[in-house]
């Protein structure tokens, strides 16, 4: 017999994460090894409890799953990466893709779809809800010039400070998050300015948001 599929749910609202283990714990071969409430902590839960697929939510505090998903796919690339979310925009599809996640789910998708899909992406495929297939079909490149054009020059650690920097963390925050120096922190900073052609905090903010990297607030 099988070894069950080892699931981390990966949300930054607990009710939402209940619903998805109350579903998957319906399957006889899925078993949720842990629960994470933004893109740092379930770093630190993969660390621990090696899951085989993590349902990964987009937008979230301290570190979005994009950037988790980068994270994931470089330093656990058996773990495959199956985003969970609300948008259907092609953009939001194709970054994710390009990040390495293995899957792209809609949250209104069906109890049967969570399964097909856990599934899929567990033994290495690929796997699209509908609506997010069209629109990878329709849009998958972006057009050069567009601010996602820009955003994909950007190296891990330059979306990361962007999206503290956006959350409204303060230059000594954001180095304490990334483990560095106040002084490398603000080179981060003014690198990422330099490279988005903004030249103040807010600047960065408007950016954040219209990506989806960072919230307008609650």
């Amino acid at each position: 017999m099988s070894p069950p599929i080892r699931v981390l749910l990966v949300d930054d609202h607990a009710l939402v994460r209940s619903g998805l283990h109350a579903l998957l714990d319906t399957l006889p071969d899925v078993r949720v090894v842990g629960e994470a409430g933004s893109g740092r902590d379930a770093l630190r839960e993969i660390a621990a409890h090696a899951p085989d697929v993590v349902l990964m939510d987009v937008t979230m505090p301290d570190m979005n799953g994009l950037s988790a998903t980068e994270r994931v796919v470089r330093e656990h690339p058996q773990v495959a990466v199956l985003i969970v979310s609300m948008h259907a925009d092609p953009e939001f599809v194709s970054r994710a893709l390009r990040a390495g996640a293995r899957g792209y789910l809609l949250k209104d998708a069906s109890h049967g779809e969570l399964e097909l899909a856990v599934r899929s992406v567990a033994r290495g495929d690929t796997y699209l809800s509908p609506s997010a297939a069209r629109s990878v079909v329709t849009e998958y490149v972006a057009r050069p010039g567009t601010p996602d054009a820009t955003f994909e020059r950007l190296s891990p650690r330059q979306r990361e400070v962007l999206q503290l920097i956006a959350e409204g963390h303060t230059t000594k925050e954001v180095a304490v998050r990334l483990g560095v120096s106040v002084k490398t922190a603000e080179t981060h900073r003014a690198l990422l300015m330099k490279r988005l052609e903004v030249h103040d905090v807010a600047g960065l903010v408007r950016y954040a948001i219209r990506l989806g990297v960072a919230t307008a607030g609650p």
